[in-house]
């Protein structure tokens, strides 16, 4: 489902390299990464809850999100 990164960081870690920034919670953004090339369709990314599925809006509509942490999401 992932076509592009906008996150230089971000498309680092989803090619399996380590980022300094992303220390702290490594593990889960790269199993949401991997969440996130995996799904078919946007459905598939409300299971599980904690994902928290979300639209975003302004210059992002049409685009939606998955909560890393409280403070990140992809």
């Amino acid at each position: 489902m992932i076509i592009s990164f906008k996150c230089k960081d971000t498309e680092k870690l989803a090619s399996g390299r380590r980022v300094r920034r992303f220390v702290n919670f490594e593990r889960v953004a790269l199993r949401k990464i991997r969440q996130l090339q995996a799904a078919s369709q946007l459905d598939d990314l409300k299971v599980p809850p904690g994902n928290m599925l979300e639209p975003l809006y302004g210059d992002r509509q049409g685009q939606h999100s998955i909560r890393i942490n409280k403070q990140f999401r992809v």
